[in-house]
């Protein structure tokens, strides 16, 4: 049964919220503590930052830096809401927090990257839940000086509100459009999961599925989820579309084949007499989800820099992905293949799992990181990474 009502509303404040401005530093004196202007309400459920950022010098940084950029997201949490940070770190739903990676112009450096000095970079967080926009709210009234990168510090010098803080209600609420398209842009490589494959096409089923399970798992607004991803795969029609494919290391293991690029969507204008549901409430679903995308952001691994989605046509936006991170994504799938052909069992995930574990491992050493450094990135204990490493090089002997 399609439920257009919260289950639950109480406390509920139905407001138009304005997004906050620019806390740039206005003398030397607040450069120690930059923060935001976080005037959302206490039921703010959605809301995006946009950090601006300054390398304190050229720093070199190292391929797989979003996972550096989410654990310090992380021991932000952990410092100032051990509860919170339980939640995030153990819970098994959908993560109700995004980061991007860093935007900005990002130089290849022998086998790694650089950041330059005199440029700045911006990079984005939003959260999906509210638990994670009030912590959101509270932290940047008080926000560190710097982000601790991995040997490249960038100094913290502004953060603003680019996303409404908003509520899931207020997304179902919005007057849905009756003619115009939805247009949405993957600025970042964008892929799901289909059958333990990588799927890097943006089909329509895929894509509300995807904004779908965050909105089963942080609002309360309750529908009838095959009913509506039926009335997509019916209806939606991809109209247009600028796309390319690309191979990134993505998260704490292994690599993704996906797509940047932007896309048009229509709702078809056959005939609806052979839908059980009732058309009107899929209509606004599927506006409110499309609202939804820029928040939650577009198919899997999100909280490591993936999938970052806005809406409308913006090719000119797309980060590129530089050479040396798509060298480790191919010598990673290259690594994965022949390790996963070596088990004896080559079913099931265990194996698909060793095999992304070591080849993750040994191809981030040959591109000279320390074993260390590969340890704390992917939070396993140093002897068990220097074993596998030894293992992985074995294997290829």
């Amino acid at each position: 049964m399609y439920c257009p009502i919260p289950l639950s509303t109480k406390g509920y404040v139905n407001r138009t919220q304005k997004p906050s401005t620019v806390m740039a530093y206005p003398n030397k004196r607040n450069r120690e503590h930059p923060s935001v202007n976080s005037h959302w309400s206490t039921e703010s459920e959605l809301v995006g930052l946009e950090f601006e950022l300054t390398p304190t010098d050229n720093h070199i940084l190292y391929p797989q830096y979003t996972i550096g950029l989410h654990a310090w997201f992380l021991d932000q949490v952990r410092n100032t809401n051990p509860e919170l940070s339980q939640y995030l770190h153990d819970g098994q739903s959908e993560k109700p927090f995004t980061i991007s990676g860093l935007s900005g112009s990002l130089i290849t450096s022998g086998k790694n990257l650089q950041l330059q000095g005199d440029r700045l970079y911006r990079w984005y967080v939003t959260g999906l839940s509210r638990p994670v926009v009030q912590w959101l709210g509270k932290w940047t009234q008080n926000l560190p000086p710097r982000i601790e990168l991995r040997n490249a510090p960038l100094t913290i010098n502004s953060c603003k509100v680019f996303l409404e803080a908003k509520t899931y209600q207020q997304l179902w609420e919005q007057q849905s459009p009756k003619t115009s398209n939805l247009k949405l842009s993957f600025l970042s490589p964008t892929s799901f999961r289909h059958k333990g494959h990588h799927l890097p096409l943006p089909i329509p089923v895929n894509l509300f599925h995807s904004y779908l399970r965050r909105w089963h798992d942080f609002s309360e607004i309750k529908c009838d989820r095959d009913l509506f991803l039926e009335w997509v795969d019916e209806f939606v029609i991809l109209q247009r579309h600028y796309l390319q494919s690309v191979k990134v290391a993505a998260g704490k293991r292994g690599m993704v084949t996906g797509f940047t690029g932007a896309i048009e969507l229509a709702r078809s204008q056959k005939s609806k007499t052979q839908f059980s549901g009732n058309i009107q409430q899929q209509q606004q679903l599927f506006y409110a989800l499309g609202q939804l995308a820029p928040y939650c952001g577009t198919g899997h691994k999100t909280p490591f820099g993936l999938g970052q989605t806005r809406l409308g046509w913006l090719v000119d936006d797309i980060q590129n992905v530089s050479t040396i991170q798509q060298i480790l994504a191919d010598r990673i799938l290259e690594l994965t293949d022949i390790f996963r052909s070596q088990r004896q069992r080559t079913g099931g995930n265990r194996a698909t799992d060793i095999a992304e574990t070591w080849a993750t491992i040994l191809a981030r050493r040959e591109l000279g990181e320390s074993l260390v450094a590969i340890a704390t990135d992917l939070e396993m204990p140093y002897q068990t990474v220097k074993t596998y490493a030894k293992l992985a090089r074995r294997a290829l002997n």
